[in-house]
């Protein structure tokens, strides 16, 4: 006879640990799309606008681009972009991921054709401190729709730059500047490629701007650039 244990032990596991949402700090139902976020909460989060994208195209300088939501302080997508960034929640970085492919895929973005998918990536020190890349996680979750090839280790973040939070636009560009590069021997993967650019939250553009301009010196024939949320300001 076959036993189940899984099937056996989950219910009390359940109930003795149950489901509780990040946001609210509800119990999450075994109907809810996911085990962190009570649909609820999914649904009602602020999505970008038209006029959202294009304040993103300016600031990035780039056509191809998209960001799935808006992120201001202290709301329900900063508190979910947090746990992914700092808190371990990968697997919801994946659904988010998930989220972004969707809506794209609704939108008749012809992502398929893309060769690459790479996400902003961290400081060796930073990625060491933290144990994951929480760009990686939204990528997969997109890329579990675009089934294109995930790369995560032919460019790198080289200079380890201090936070952008409190620096000004100006500040943040020179921060940025001269930090990423391809790693020599992975030049051929890049070149020629069209790849899609992922990262978490774009605030001034300024992080993305760079990697694009690395990218590109790389001889990477197209980019498009992915967001899980972009911060607006009213």
């Amino acid at each position: 006879m076959n036993i189940n244990f899984k099937e056996i032990f989950t219910p009390f596991v359940d109930f003795i640990f149950p489901k509780i949402c990040i946001v609210t700090g509800e119990r999450i139902k075994d109907t809810n799309s996911n085990n962190f976020v009570k649909d609820e909460v999914i649904n009602n989060l602020e999505k970008t606008t038209l006029f959202d994208i294009s304040k993103l195209k300016e600031k990035t300088k780039k056509n191809n681009c998209f960001s799935l939501y808006k992120y201001r302080e202290n709301s329900d997508i900063q508190i979910i972009i947090h746990h992914i960034k700092y808190n371990g929640f990968k697997n919801l970085g994946i659904y988010i991921g998930e989220l972004i492919a969707k809506e794209l895929t609704e939108a008749n973005t012809d992502l398929q054709n893309y060769d690459l998918i790479i996400p902003i990536p961290l400081h060796k020190s930073k990625l060491r401190e933290r144990g994951y890349n929480q760009s990686d996680y939204i990528s997969k979750g997109i890329n579990k729709h675009l089934k294109i090839n995930f790369n995560n280790y032919s460019f790198i973040r080289k200079k380890n730059t201090k936070s952008q939070t409190k620096l000004t636009i100006e500040e943040r560009y020179k921060n940025m500047k001269d930090a990423f590069m391809v790693i020599p021997d992975y030049r051929k993967l890049i070149k020629d490629k069209k790849i899609i650019l992922v990262d978490d939250v774009i605030t001034t553009g300024a992080t993305i701007s760079e990697a694009c301009k690395t990218l590109y010196k790389a001889h990477a024939s197209e980019i498009f650039i992915i967001s899980a949320a972009f911060t607006v300001f009213d």
